[in-house]
């Protein structure tokens, strides 16, 4: 039993891959002979032969043969093998496009029964088929509309499209040289948005998204027009980014009023809104944000990738499309930034970046990040610099609060008493004279508890919050400290944790921190400040390995970068902001001028494009 269990770690410590006798080239199905192996294990196979002295099998001299089952054939002297899976997915696949891909009949009802087959509409309450009669070039045609009740704007429909073609049909129209679908799409139907569909799913993928189909009798097409008129949410107030400063507009969950939002801020013809499906059965809307002649071609087309990529049937939130684009599942870090403000979103198109914005979500994508970019607030390009810097310096106070301050404390009252003044250090021993439990257990219990308090602070409704916040800060805590089950100390120190995981700006960032705390923690009590020393080696170099959409995400610094843009840490003034950040790879790396401020005289007398001004 020993000896396999020394065997077994001895070879997962000791690992180390032999040399492969031939290489391996990984090639597809088709490429495989009968036992499995690919074009190269063969050729070796041969070459072995060969050097053997033996000779190859007779069906290897076959080339090009092919047998007259059909079943198999025998190409270059390989046998190919018949790829059950792959031609059961092509024959999947095949069935699939055809049913999507049946074309449009002539015949109305026909149209009419697959439509209500379709939608079940016997069934299905909001699902609405008006049928009625227009008149084209002197002759009667059936039609009928379909559409969701509740998806649409009912006014519209009314007055854009039942409307006109009842009553527009009777006016004398020009029909010459026309043909019947000609007068239709010209002259009936007054709406700005109007697709013509061959197919039966182009019109189900319209009707789906809130649209409306029209089928005529005798036409082999269908028109599809978009009446959206959904209920949603009016643009608001940010909920989760606050700021006294600056704009106060959101995001909602339609994603044309999110794109309207971006393009009201950004007014530039470059500015490019790329609309992608995401999503098998749900087809879910989500747009690319980019400036054309800003944004890295490269980014752009690894970003329109990974997005065409995905294989989903449902996809409803920013925050599943983030877990589906990001490089390193398991780093303990976001590795992009999701915001609900438009104005942030402009602020990063700006310098190159990609946005990607989610129908039904309140929250948009920006990527390239990096981890100081997750610690701006959106208030710092609205504030002057030394505000702004001195904000920064606090928030990142606060980081190293909640990530180290516990197990600091842990580290310092376990192994170094020597390096508290003697005063305090009698102060802690005598607090924590009548407590019975370690100081880690002690810490784990009020993390834990505070962590139960947040959490049922974010489900519990609203007005019983902030008594929730009372009780659970106030009354459970100096309950404990008079029970005896921690020290008053450790109530400071878990306060000033909590405290400093709020000044985080980002939110993903503040759950990566809190998670993190508890492994300090162990580590702590495990080998004190050895082993914090260790926790921040092991994080750091985790932090600097990783990377954004190819971006390493402690750029500026680790790599250090040769760009003068300094707004990592530090905020520099907004006129010194000259340069676009350079690990971006943008296509144009000035932002402004030299000398932004042209009011201002400089003792060159230059003016503000640096030309020589002769009044001075």
């Amino acid at each position: 039993m020993e000896n396999n269990v020394l065997k077994w770690l001895k070879n997962i410590f000791l690992f180390s891959p032999k040399e492969p006798k031939y290489r391996f080239v990984l090639d597809d199905a088709n490429n495989q002979d009968d036992n499995g192996g690919t074009d190269t294990s063969r050729q070796a196979k041969k070459d072995t032969e060969a050097k053997n002295g033996t000779q190859p099998k007779d069906e290897d001299k076959v080339s090009g043969r092919k047998a007259k089952n059909g079943k198999r054939t025998v190409v270059d002297g390989v046998k190919q093998p018949i790829p059950i899976n792959e031609m059961n997915e092509k024959k999947r696949e095949k069935k699939d496009s055809s049913a999507n891909a049946l074309f449009i009949d002539t015949s109305i009802n026909v149209n009419l029964e697959y439509i209500k087959q379709r939608y079940s509409a016997d069934i299905n309450g909001d699902f609405v088929i008006r049928e009625f009669k227009v008149i084209v070039m002197n002759k009667d045609y059936s039609v009928f509309i379909c559409f969701f009740d509740g998806l649409v704007d009912t006014i519209v429909v009314n007055m854009s499209i039942i409307q006109p073609l009842m009553t527009l049909s009777t006016l004398p129209v020009n029909t010459k040289d026309q043909t019947v679908r000609d007068v239709v799409y010209n002259h009936l139907i007054p709406q700005s948005q109007i697709k013509i569909c061959r197919t039966y799913q182009e019109v189900v993928d319209e009707v789906n998204f809130g649209g409306l189909g029209i089928f005529i009798d005798g036409l082999d097409v269908a028109f599809a027009c978009d009446v959206k008129g959904w209920e949603h949410r009016n643009v608001e107030q940010p909920t989760s980014e606050l700021n006294i400063r600056g704009p106060k507009e959101s995001f909602n969950e339609i994603n044309r009023k999110n794109s309207a939002l971006i393009r009201k801020i950004i007014k530039d013809e470059n500015l490019i809104v790329e609309d992608i499906l995401v999503g098998e059965r749900s087809k879910t809307p989500c747009s690319m944000v980019y400036i054309k002649n800003l944004a890295n071609d490269s980014l752009v087309r690894e970003v329109r990738r990974r997005i065409k990529s995905i294989k989903i049937a449902y996809l409803r939130d920013a925050g599943e499309l983030e877990q589906f684009l990001e490089d390193s599942p398991y780093l303990p870090a976001p590795q992009m930034l999701l915001t609900e403000r438009p104005d942030r979103v402009a602020s990063y198109l700006s310098e190159g970046r990609v946005g990607i914005i989610v129908h039904g979500s309140p929250f948009a994508i920006v990527v390239p990040v990096t981890f100081f970019n997750l610690i701006h607030s959106p208030e710092d390009y609205y504030l002057r610099y030394p505000y702004a810097t001195f904000l920064r310096l606090i928030r990142i106070l606060g980081i190293l609060f909640t990530l180290l301050l516990p197990s600091f404390y842990l580290a310092v009252t376990n192994y170094y008493h020597e390096m508290l003044p003697t005063d305090l250090l009698l102060a802690i021993a005598s607090a924590r004279e009548k407590v019975p439990f370690p100081t880690v257990i002690s810490i784990f219990i009020m993390e834990i508890a505070f962590e139960l308090i947040r959490e049922a602070g974010i489900r519990i409704p609203g007005p019983i919050g902030p008594t929730l916040s009372i009780v659970g800060a106030l009354i459970l805590g100096q309950a404990a400290v008079a029970a005896n089950l921690v020290s008053p100390i450790l109530i400071i120190v878990v306060a000033l944790t909590a405290i400093g995981s709020f000044a985080i700006p980002d939110f993903s960032l503040g759950y990566s921190f809190r998670a993190l705390r508890f492994i300090y923690i162990i580590l702590a009590s495990f080998a004190g400040l050895l082993g914090i020393s260790l926790g921040i080696f092991i994080h750091l170099l985790v932090l600097v390995h990783a990377k954004s959409f190819g971006v390493p995400f402690m750029v500026p610094f680790a790599p250090k970068t040769s760009g003068t843009r300094t707004n990592a840490i530090l905020k520099t003034p907004l006129w010194k902001e000259e340069d676009r950040p350079d690990f971006i790879n943008p296509k144009d790396i000035k932002q402004q001028a030299h000398i932004s401020r042209g009011w201002l005289k400089r003792r060159g007398g230059a003016n503000a494009d640096e030309t020589e001004d002769k009044d001075r």
